[in-house]
């Protein structure tokens, strides 16, 4: 962390766990800017942030690796390295979607997910009806052909899995 009036650098680790780093955070006075490595796991943390009102900006981890001189890598050299690179201006920031977005996108993979379901369970069903002679194509999906489906006479492991 650097104080921008005073140039003051502070290190501190803090833990999540257990309220620490909410507490810390909520006691900045603003205008808070915030960096970090992209990863998967930060929603909550983007969300605290997001509700203090502060700035986050999520970088491209790559990038942020390739501009760091030496290669050992340790959690206190990232967030110096880190803190340099936004003192420099040369954080190699990346867009990051809404919450809005987010849930459409949720939404959209929960949909993809629902109609790959549909489709293996409509191809096994008409798998079963082939075994049994029946090939009624996209009829087999209509009233008619779902009351053949249903009237056949199948052996009981077909039964069950129909």
């Amino acid at each position: 962390m650097v104080n921008t009036e005073t140039g003051e650098v502070t290190e501190r680790r803090l833990e999540h766990g257990n309220g620490e780093a909410k507490k810390f955070y909520a006691g900045l006075q603003k205008p808070v800017r915030v960096g970090m490595e992209a990863t998967g796991y930060a929603q909550w943390f983007e969300q605290m942030l997001a509700k203090l009102g502060y700035e986050l900006w999520v970088g491209n981890a790559a990038e942020i690796r390739a501009a760091m001189v030496r290669k050992q890598k340790t959690d206190s050299r990232d967030a110096l390295h880190i803190l340099d690179l936004l003192m420099e201006n040369r954080f190699p920031r990346i867009w990051i979607p809404t919450p809005g977005e987010r849930d459409l996108r949720q939404l959209l993979w929960h949909r993809h997910k629902m109609v790959c379901l549909r489709t293996s369970v409509r191809n096994q069903l008409h798998a079963l009806a082939m075994g049994q002679g029946i090939c009624r194509k996209q009829k087999l999906w209509a009233a008619a052909g779902r009351q053949e489906l249903e009237a056949l006479t199948l052996d009981a492991w077909a039964r069950r899995r129909r």
